[in-house]
C-alpha cells in the first residue's frame, strides 16, 4: 500500500512534473500550446483544451471532499467546457488546472494512512485508496491523448 505522499507525488508526476511513467506531464505538454492549438479540432476527437478541462473537472469536484465538502461532480457535465475564444480564456483555463492540482496533491499528502482505507463518499465509490488510484489512472489515459492530438495539431 502506498502512502498518502506517495500518492500525491505520483499525481503531481503526471499532471504537474514529472516523467518517470509517461516521460512527460501536462504542464510540460501544455506549456508551448497556443490557445487555437489548444482548440483546434482534428476531425471527431476532443480538443486539448476539452481535455484540460474534463481532467480538472474531476479533479475538482474530487478535491472538494477532500476539503470536507460534498461530492457534486456528474460524469455528464465533465466535457461542458465554456468557450474558449482568446489566450486569456486559455490560462484562465491552466491556471485553474495547475492551482487544482497543486491544492489536490496538497490534501492527499495531509491524509492520514488510515483515511486511504475509508469509504469515499458512499461504499459504491470505494475507498480514498481506489479513487486516488483511479484519478492519477485517468490522468495518464487522458495525457496520451493529449500527447497525439498534440502531434496532430503541429502537424496541420
Amino acid at each position: 500500500m502506498h502512502s498518502p505522499k506517495q500518492i500525491a507525488h505520483r499525481f503531481r508526476e503526471v499532471v504537474l512534473d514529472g516523467d518517470w511513467v509517461a516521460g512527460t506531464n501536462y504542464k510540460a505538454q501544455l506549456a508551448d500550446l497556443s490557445w487555437t492549438q489548444a482548440t483546434q479540432q482534428v476531425g471527431d476527437l476532443n480538443t486539448i483544451a476539452l481535455l484540460v478541462f474534463h481532467i480538472n473537472y474531476y479533479i475538482a469536484g474530487i478535491l472538494q471532499v477532500l476539503e470536507g465538502g460534498s461530492l457534486d461532480i456528474r460524469d455528464k457535465y465533465s466535457f461542458d467546457l465554456p468557450p474558449i475564444q482568446s489566450a486569456e480564456d486559455w490560462e484562465r483555463l491552466l491556471d485553474k488546472f495547475w492551482t487544482d492540482a497543486e491544492k489536490f496533491a496538497q490534501r492527499i499528502e495531509q491524509m492520514p494512512q488510515e483515511k486511504l482505507q475509508e469509504v469515499f463518499v458512499d461504499a459504491k465509490y470505494g475507498t480514498y485508496q481506489r479513487n486516488l488510484d483511479a484519478m492519477i489512472e485517468h490522468c495518464y489515459y487522458h495525457l496520451g491523448q493529449v500527447v497525439l492530438i498534440k502531434k496532430m495539431v503541429r502537424r496541420h
